[in-house]
């Protein structure tokens, strides 16, 4: 693995000035060239409103669906497991079919956001609508129309009490960062299978045990996990 160096680090020296202005520059051309590309091919979902393609992360723009350790209520009473419903509704709609999703930027996470398609149905409008996702509004009223819809019928998220999916990430955190050195509650392990961060909103994060001596360590951002060599825990 080589080794991380930011570039404000290499720009320390007057005399670099002009070298590091363009490796700034085209670090930057290389994330805004990004919007309007195209992705497509075969999708593997990694959550309700992940998906990966021919290697390349996706987070479905303008929606938000439940984490897969997620529960919500059903309309009488009881619950269900909302989170892995979404993602295997999401599989459903993808599973086997030829996915384009159109760029729209990076989140600050580094991953592309994107307006997907099957066979030109649009896949972010079908997991809002049938009940699955929230309209993500603090990034895009795209899909409010679609959620209002659900909303109306009660279909999904909507039959009993939902907490939103962001609420229930802060939630978590809140509640993890209590126990992680210096409020730092990602933890990275070490595994079979490589280096995977875990968040506080994982499936299995409260069965992982960090043990420093392994190379295992606690990040305080996905950035930091990424950047020390840790990949995302699949969730589906």
């Amino acid at each position: 693995m080589s080794e991380f160096v930011p570039v404000s680090l290499l720009c320390r020296p007057v005399a670099f000035a002009l070298v590091c202005t363009a490796l700034l520059t085209a670090s930057l051309d290389r994330a805004y060239a990004r919007a309007g590309e195209t992705i497509g091919g075969r999708a593997l979902v990694i959550d309700g409103d992940t998906l990966e393609i021919n290697g390349q992360r996706v987070r479905l723009e303008g929606i938000d669906a439940p984490e897969m350790a997620q529960t919500c209520g059903r309309r009488w009473f009881g619950s269900w497991s909302c989170g892995a419903e979404a993602s295997r509704m999401l599989t459903s709609r993808v599973d086997g079919r030829h996915v384009e999703c159109a760029a729209q930027g990076l989140d600050k996470y580094g991953r592309v956001l994107g307006l997907c398609t099957v066979d030109n149905r649009d896949i972010n409008s079908e997991m809002v609508r049938s009940g699955y996702a929230w309209a993500f509004v603090k990034y895009s009223n795209r899909y409010v129309a679609d959620e209002s819809y659900a909303r109306t019928e009660k279909l999904g998220i909507w039959q009993g009490k939902a907490e939103p999916a962001w609420e229930y990430r802060a939630n978590r955190w809140a509640n993890a960062e209590t126990d992680a050195p210096n409020g730092c509650a990602i933890k990275g392990n070490v595994t079979e299978h490589g280096h995977i961060y875990h968040m506080p909103w994982s499936p299995w994060y409260g069965k992982v045990k960090v043990e420093t001596a392994k190379g295992e360590a606690w990040f305080c951002t996905e950035r930091e996990a990424s950047n020390a060599g840790f990949r995302p825990a699949m969730q589906h």
